[in-house]
């Protein structure tokens, strides 16, 4: 028996492998130390890792009985051990949750005062806690445990039956049961099956299958000793340990394995009729899968690998998973090229599947840059360069890999299938290079692979023993291993489908022949029939052909698709040449004549009250100001009625209310636009002349016609003797409607803002504003803080003047 690695503070054993001097140990030693902190367990293992905030919450008072392993991760000990302990987790999972295990490493700085509180003195100790510790309790040594998988298996059942207090409600019964409770079951039981485990005292068959089954619903599971005589002479028992299905009425039959064993009846007993695990939902039968309007299901057989599955897998692996990389590079450059090589290589595919794939890989194989674009990847995996018979099949058609609901198995399923024929075809193909395949299947997995959980979990197990692959046919054994697994860590989880359960892999019922028992019972993998077994179900002539979509289809899909492209591309290089529309051009003499017509209409308007309202730009007539006088606005309407439009047919803005931070607008807005408009506006002499001329009153200040207009908030001329429906650029107003901005100055409200939609007349609470697009600038006392500038503005400065002064 292994011995086990002392604590410094007591007599130390050496490490595994005696060592010749002390210096030889010492080496070996600090080598083990470096990796300390690092655990030798992790979650996926089916373990518990502990830590001092859930220790007492794990081990105390709790509902399962727990088997916890203090090891400390630079003991040789330990980590020889470490493998017996993951695969006593993987061989008792489904007895949860009567039982649990779990481990701390106590070579860890923040556990050690746990592990000394336990009283661990050597590593690797085990220590058995009851279901319902209390508070405080130290748990049982495992006194020189074994160091095998059966061994702790029924050591764990002794620990079990002598729980002294009231039976957990989490553990099953496992005691030997009588013919008296056997005639009664049914009378306080609601199961389909009862299944009786006929066995000798020393036996363990029974119990371990009563934990075995704990997680199913509708069946239970009994050990009946061989001394009990009347129950073997009723049902007719000769052989132990048998298996009897006991139904009520008192029917009963035989229950017919291969061998003898655990794993055989264990196997047997969870795919009996109505017979499924806790918590999922029921088998869907066949008829209402086919019934599923979602998606028409195909029939197929589950002992056929079926090519429809392969293209699925290839289509969704290179068109969905590749292409979220817009940019493929460094490693996923190298592992993009592995994968393809790998497909080009080996895979059994169609000839018009196998053309393209060999002319990706040619092409990926010729690029000598650092990186490529998905862009250009997927114009060749859609064969652009439109060589003959060439293409792969877009969109998906699950066979083999359906399942029982759109969100389980398919692409998972069509991955593992992919890698297990690519590897089979290596080894009929006498590859020279045993790893190739599986090296190519590690990086797109640890690259590509969307899950990435599992793609986490996938590259673990290929650092832990991919470099014990030496042969072909041992890397095609290494991927069935690790794929039952991983089958064995998923077994019950939420993304198992109920219609295909996670068994190891291939069943007895495929494979008969790799199944066998060892002496004590327990099951043993006949890897020799396992390994012909493979190499046949995954041959190329092995893989059905039903389902797939015909290859003249494929090939004018694919040259529709061209056709689309290539017309999508002309029609935007189109677009990219066409110049853009120019606007036509305006005989300079016309815009002189037009522009000395508007001249005139403004001389006519100035007659009256000398503002004209934004709506009469549109040919619409508003309500008269408070300060209108009668006559005046009586005049104005006649002569609109019999005035010609100046613009028809242009639609009305909606009214808008933005925030719009005062200092902001000002600094951002103003002054921008004043100094751009300064430099670009160009404004007839004659027509500024006319207007200055035209001055009756203070060109600055608030004079009387201002004050008059402009404190009840309607329209009014500025100071510069601007009407409100135009600029002293010329411009026309296109639209009457205002937009209102609230102006504000850190977070507080100053007042409103109306901004006219062309020629820019502004309305700041009861005073005009003259828009800084226009050349002339209308400053007073109550717009200084508004420009931020401290202006003064007197009476008889001249315009450039202060327009200077604002630029």
């Amino acid at each position: 028996m292994a011995r086990r690695c002392g604590r410094a503070t007591s007599r130390f054993t050496p490490c595994p492998g005696e060592m010749e001097t002390l210096s030889g140990w010492l080496c070996c030693s600090l080598l083990l130390v470096a990796a300390a902190q690092a655990g030798l367990y992790t979650a996926s293992d089916q373990i518990v890792i502990l830590s001092p905030a859930d220790v007492e919450a794990v081990l105390w008072n709790s509902s399962a009985a727990t088997v916890v392993e203090f090891y400390a991760s630079w003991c040789g000990h330990c980590i020889a051990f470490s493998p017996v302990f993951k695969g006593l987790a993987r061989d008792i999972k489904e007895w949860k949750p009567a039982v649990e295990l779990a481990a701390i490493n106590c070579a860890a700085e923040e556990n050690r005062k746990v592990c000394t509180s336990y009283g661990i003195r050597g590593y690797p100790t085990l220590k058995f806690f009851n279901a319902y510790t209390k508070a405080g309790g130290a748990g049982r040594d495992f006194r020189d445990f074994p160091r095998d998988i059966r061994g702790l298996r029924h050591k764990i059942i002794d620990q079990l039956e002598n729980h002294a207090e009231p039976w957990p409600p989490a553990c099953p019964p496992l005691e030997p049961t009588s013919q008296a409770e056997i005639d009664s079951f049914f009378e306080t039981n609601n199961v389909r099956h009862l299944a009786l485990i006929f066995e000798e005292a020393r036996s363990y068959v029974g119990r371990e299958l009563t934990l075995d089954l704990l997680q199913f619903e509708n069946i239970a599971v009994r050990r009946v000793l061989n001394t009990e005589e009347a129950l073997v002479s009723k049902l007719g028992v000769t052989t132990f340990p048998s298996c009897y299905l006991y139904y009520p009425g008192g029917n009963f039959t035989r229950l017919k394995v291969k061998a003898e064993a655990r794993a055989f009846y264990s196997y047997a007993l969870q795919r009996l009729p109505g017979v499924v695990r806790s918590g999922k939902p029921a088998p869907v039968s066949p008829d209402v899968l086919n019934n599923n309007t979602e998606e028409v299901w195909r029939p197929f057989n589950r002992s056929r690998v079926y090519m429809a599955d392969l293209e699925s897998t290839l289509h969704y692996s290179l068109r969905v998973e590749v292409a979220a990389h817009t940019v493929i590079r460094g490693e996923a450059l190298i592992s993009l090229r592995n994968y393809i090589a790998a497909l080009a290589k080996y895979f059994p595919g169609r000839p018009v599947v196998m053309n393209l794939l060999k002319s990706v890989n040619s092409w990926l194989q010729n690029q000598t840059g650092s990186e490529i674009s998905y862009e250009a990847f997927e114009g060749v995996l859609d064969n652009a360069a439109q060589s003959p018979d060439a293409a792969l099949p877009e969109g998906q058609r699950w066979v083999g890999c359906q399942g029982s609901r759109p969100h389980l198995r398919r692409y998972p399923c069509g991955v593992w299938t992919l890698f297990h024929v690519l590897t089979v075809q290596a080894k009929n193909a006498g590859g020279s290079d045993p790893q190739e395949v599986l090296s190519a299947m590690r990086s797109y997995v640890h690259v590509f692979f969307g899950c990435r959980l599992c793609a986490e979990h996938f590259e673990n197990m290929a650092r832990e023993s991919l470099t014990e692959v030496s042969t072909l046919s041992s890397a095609v054994l290494w991927l069935w291993s690790r794929h039952n697994q991983v089958n064995n860590r998923l077994a019950g989880d939420l993304s198992e489908d109920p219609n295909f359960p996670k068994i190891q892999w291939p069943s007895p019922e495929m494979c008969p022949a790799c199944h066998t028992a060892k002496t004590n019972g327990d099951h043993l993998w006949n890897k020799e029939k396992v390994l012909a077994f493979l190499l046949s179900h995954f041959a190329a002539n092995s893989i059905v052909k039903d389902y797939l979509e015909d290859e003249g289809q494929i090939l004018a899909k694919q040259k529709e698709k061209h056709a689309v492209r290539q017309e999508r591309k002309a029609r935007e290089a189109s677009d990219l040449m066409t110049p853009p529309a120019s606007p036509p051009a305006v005989d300079e003499k016309q815009e002189e004549e037009e522009e000395e017509g508007e001249e005139l209409q403004e001389e006519e308007e100035e007659g009256g009250e000398g503002a004209v309202a934004p709506d009469e730009m549109v040919g619409k007539t508003t309500e008269p100001g408070p300060w209108a006088k009668p006559e005046v606005e009586a005049g104005r309407r006649r002569r609109q009625a019999h005035r010609k439009p100046s613009i028809v047919g242009m639609r009305m803005r909606d009214f808008r209310e933005d925030i719009v931070d005062l200092d902001s607008f000002v600094n951002q807005y103003y002054k921008a636009k004043a100094m751009q408009l300064a430099a670009s506006s160009r404004v007839r002499p004659r027509t500024l002349q006319r207007k200055e001329e035209q001055e009756s009153g203070p060109v600055f200040g608030l004079g009387a016609e201002l004050d008059g207009g402009g404190r009840d908030g309607g329209p009014a001329a500025c100071g510069c003797r601007h009407t409100a429906g135009r600029c002293a650029a010329g411009e026309v107003a296109a639209k009457a409607r205002t937009d209102r901005r609230v102006l504000q100055r850190g977070g507080e409200p100053q007042g409103t803002l109306d901004v006219c939609a062309e020629h820019r007349i502004l309305q700041s609470g009861h005073q005009p504003v003259c828009d800084p697009l226009c050349p002339v600038l209308f400053v007073s006392s109550h717009h200084v803080p508004v420009l931020q500038k401290p202006l003064q503005a007197t009476t008889g400065e001249n315009i450039p003047a202060l327009h200077q002064r604002v630029l």
